[in-house]
């Protein structure tokens, strides 16, 4: 069998707070806006990073499916409160400016640059509603 071409196209993260999601993708993770449509609680927001026109991360709002009851509505937005609701991880060539520059910009600091017992120096921090956000050195 063939190996075939595939490729991630969209992740998807939720938010509560399209301006805050702006503040942490497009300011301090220098992504590009792709698509920014809605608003209120009802804004879908597309970034994603320079260069990369085909990977992208859509910030959707969280849990608004007519069939989710408000009880699970509540337990979504108190897992993402907790950043145990969803993660996504990143990779960088240079970890220590990007960490700089995301902890400058006020980010919640979950875990500075750190050499795993795994093989990955890493780093992590929550975005505004709560998603964790690791960011691995490239080797």
């Amino acid at each position: 069998m063939n190996a075939m071409d595939i490729t991630i196209h969209y992740a998807f993260l939720p938010h509560t707070d399209g301006d805050a999601a702006l503040g942490f993708y497009r300011d301090a993770l220098g992504f590009e806006v792709r698509g920014d449509v809605g608003g209120g609680e009802m804004r879908w927001i597309t970034v994603g990073p320079s260069g990369h026109a085909d990977t992208s991360i859509v910030l959707h709002p969280p849990a608004v499916d007519p069939g989710i009851t408000e009880a699970e509505r509540r337990t979504v937005l108190e897992l993402m409160a907790k950043g145990s609701y969803t993660a996504l991880t990143l990779a960088t060539d240079d970890l220590e400016t990007l960490f700089d520059r995301v902890q400058a910009s006020g980010a919640d600091v979950v875990q500075e640059p750190t050499d795993q017992p795994y093989g990955v120096r890493d780093c992590a921090f929550r975005d505004p509603a709560g998603n964790l956000i690791r960011i691995n050195q490239r080797a």
